[in-house]
């Protein structure tokens, strides 16, 4: 419900702290005092078309802020909504949604402090107040919604969430086939690709880290000369030595023996003859080693060629396929794998298209009991319609509810129809086979037609509200707005509609909070809460003002509703509240 609504700067409103209570709330007030100002700034709120010349002349900017308390009902349906957007941060039992529009074009919306698109304030405000009246801002006039009503009203939830499983089901075997099915030329292309990439790898004949040690070769390769000077210069020292010296191993045996002798007249010098003898050991195993690489070093034009060749087949197959051998590889066995699918997609096809028709004709079956179910629930809803209609003096109102198959070439099909039905192919969704229009015809003689096609009036106001009261527990909108309602009626059925608007914001389970603008003392009778809009001066500027009236105000109020202030005419508003009380029980 909207428990409180601050409006700053708006059109003739400079600033507005309003408290409303969760049943019936009334505005009532001379015209032009800002009562439909005031929708106008919710209206704002919900989402509505922003116009600069709604900001209060002298200022840059207005403002509408709302304070909504949401029941667990309504906890339940906005969460999904409030995590998608990363907004329940907060108490999930409260949302506050704020508007701000500026001289300059720009406006911020926000919820729960956060800045959102407007689209989201907008999806948001349209599951919390419905309006109807002059802006038009009404759910049952968008024949989208007609069939979740109808659904809502029939109880029949469950049926078209297995019926629309169903679909969901379909549109992924129709997708995976349509992957497959594609241009078969472009198909024939990559398998002719896919094949060459997989046969130019394979017949490489990659190893892991092959690269690294072909490069290490073709160094080796390239630098034999030098490497085979180096080599021999490390054995010259230490085998050969250099003229008129002698090699380092035997100037190490040298060293050697004298520590011997060393050792045997100082037994300390024992551990430094062992180092020494194990440095010849090492040297005898480094000369040897250094012998064994030089007779390994060679010269070959031949060999270096091809470790070119290879090394040049490795480098053009990483840039087309992977930085590195384990890419390439990985690149080949993915498309190995999808070469596999293509070449064998005849059979899946097959399995595929086998899926498609069963799983149509269980959308048909399921759609054709469905659409029966549901015309049962439209020629109960239609009386209840009709009914509520007549305590509204529009008992030659007639009211239907069309369910309208389309057919098409590849839906899904029906071979064993409802009465009055022909078999055949039809359109379906996830809501099934029906596209369900809600139709009306005001006066004997006229054709049925659709709901958002009948004018705007009275009439309108009054089929409205026998609608809202014929779904009221299928309507999920917690909080309905009426606009000047009582527009082309008088006093005597406004008490009917008064009672009616009453009776919404009582109902067992689906209560809604209303609101009404009138000028119907016979309306603002039943409200639970009376709020009266006035326009006053303040300087050289006209303000709005709102108060909540009880006791003797509310009375003088209502009389002056009557068109009188006379003791008389506040005698009758005492008796028009007196009536309400006893027709509420």
């Amino acid at each position: 419900m909207l428990a409180e609504l601050t409006i700053s700067n708006f059109a003739i409103i400079d600033h507005l702290h309003l408290t409303f209570s969760p049943g019936f709330n009334v505005l009532t007030g001379e015209t032009g005092a800002g009562k439909s100002i005031i929708i106008d700034a919710v209206n704002l709120l919900l989402g509505g078309r922003a116009d600069s010349n709604f900001i209060r002349a002298g200022t840059d900017k207005a403002q509408v802020e709302g304070i909504f308390y949401l029941s667990p009902r309504e906890q339940a349906a906005l969460s999904p909504l409030l995590q998608e957007e990363a907004l329940d941060d907060g108490d999930p039992g409260l949302i506050v949604l704020s508007r701000e529009i500026r001289a300059s074009g720009h406006n911020i919306c926000r919820i729960n402090g956060r800045t959102v698109r407007l689209s989201t304030l907008e999806q948001f405000g349209s599951q919390l107040i419905d309006i109807h009246g002059q802006s038009e801002h009404l759910s049952l006039l968008n024949e989208r919604s007609h069939l979740d009503f109808l659904d809502r009203y029939g109880k029949l939830e469950a049926e078209r969430a297995v019926l629309a499983d169903k679909v969901h089901q379909l549109r992924q075997v129709r997708q995976e086939l349509n992957e497959l099915t594609r241009n078969e030329r472009a198909l024939e292309q990559r398998q002719d690709m896919l094949r060459y990439q997989v046969d130019e790898i394979h017949a490489a004949r990659l190893e892991a880290g092959e690269d690294i040690a072909l490069e290490q070769e073709r160094n080796r390769l390239t630098n034999a000369e030098k490497l085979s000077a180096l080599s021999g210069e490390v054995l010259q020292l230490l085998v050969e030595g250099q003229e008129g010296q002698g090699n380092v191993i035997d100037l190490l045996g040298q060293a050697t023996r004298a520590l011997s002798n060393l050792a045997r007249i100082d037994p300390q010098m024992e551990s430094y003859l062992q180092q020494a003898e194990e440095l010849g050991y090492q040297l005898d195993d480094l000369a040897s080693a250094i012998q064994d690489y030089q007779e390994q070093v060679e010269f070959n034009p031949k060999r270096l060629e091809q470790v070119e060749e290879r090394l040049t087949l490795i480098r053009r197959l990483q840039r087309k396929y992977g930085d590195s051998i384990q890419d390439v590889l990985a690149f080949a066995q993915r498309a190995a794998e999808e070469l596999a699918a293509i070449e064998h997609s005849g059979e899946r096809i097959a399995e595929l298209q086998a899926q498609e028709e069963a799983l149509l004709r269980e959308i048909g079956r399921l759609g054709a009991a469905l659409s029966e179910r549901r015309r049962q629930a439209g020629e109960r809803l239609a009386a209840a319609v009709e009914a509520e209609l007549a305590e509204l003096k529009m008992e030659r109102t007639r009211f239907a509810v069309d369910l309208h198959w389309e057919p098409q070439p590849d839906g899904a099909p029906v071979d064993d129809p409802p009465p009055g039905r022909e078999a055949g192919r039809y359109a379906f969704s996830t809501g099934g086979l029906d596209r369900v229009t809600f139709l009306i015809a005001p006066n004997i003689g006229e054709p049925l037609k659709p709901l958002a096609r009948v004018a705007s009036g009275g009439e309108t106001s009054r089929l409205m509200l026998a609608m809202k009261t014929a779904l009221a527990m299928a309507d999920h909108i917690p909080t309905l707005i009426f606009d000047e309602i009582d527009q082309g009626i008088g006093g005597r059925i406004g008490g009917i509609v008064g009672k009616k608007l009453w009776g919404l914001s009582q109902l067992e389970g689906g209560a809604h909070q209303v609101f009404c603008v009138t000028h119907l003392p016979q309306l603002a009778c039943y409200a639970d809460r009376h709020l009266r809009v006035q326009k006053s001066l303040s300087g050289e500027r006209t303000i709005t003002s709102v108060e909540a009236l009880d006791g003797e105000a509310r009375v003088d109020e209502l009389a002056n509703m009557l068109g009188g202030s006379g003791e008389n005419t506040r005698q009758i508003a005492r008796d028009l509240l007196a009536r309400d009380l006893l027709a509420r029980n």
